[in-house]
């Protein structure tokens, strides 16, 4: 396989900007061009038509699964049992392609966002990530990344929102935001 000469990295993409997801998107780009297998597990984008999974059915060596049901339960006090479940149902996945031997890119989409809302403890992230194969390339995104992530991460960028089209009242457009 491509990748297995070189060593894996664990990457977080965090931060209240746009772009944590389009930053493993181009980080998948790049990891294509030189005919690595890349798989995107996708937290909380579920059944919707979006432009990466179109891109993504070019290619024969990138998978993207959207696995979340678009949306958590944030005004409870305690996570909705159902979105626990679900969470860590699609981490078992993202440890399943972590772990195969197929892939040299594996991308928790939004996989930051289930642990910063408690839906999924970061013991269980951190767990995967201390026996992952030393050569596959882990990326994490979304926002209020644990400190605990931060620690074991090789490369961790904050995205900071200066100024969004949603400040003049524009709708989030095809092709660039979706």
């Amino acid at each position: 396989m491509a990748g297995k000469k070189g060593h894996g990295f664990v990457m977080v993409f965090t931060g209240n900007g746009k772009g944590k997801t389009t930053a493993a998107l181009g980080s998948a780009f790049r990891a294509l061009g030189h005919d690595f297998k890349v798989v995107m597990i996708q937290f909380i984008k579920g059944n919707w038509k979006y432009g990466e999974l179109e891109a993504a059915k070019k290619f024969d060596n990138f998978l993207i699964l959207p696995m979340g049901e678009g949306f958590l339960d944030l005004d409870a006090d305690v996570p909705d049992p159902a979105d626990c479940a679900l969470a860590e149902k699609i981490w078992n996945i993202c440890d399943e392609k972590i772990m195969s031997d197929e892939y040299d890119v594996v991308i928790c989409d939004e996989a930051i966002y289930a642990l910063s809302y408690g839906v999924l403890p970061v013991a269980k992230v951190l767990e995967t990530l201390a026996r992952k194969p030393e050569w596959v390339n882990v990326i994490l995104t979304g926002r209020g990344v644990p400190e605990e992530l931060v620690e074991v991460a090789d490369l961790v960028t904050e995205m900071r929102e200066i100024k969004h089209p949603r400040q003049k009242w524009i709708k989030a457009q095809r092709g660039i935001e979706f």
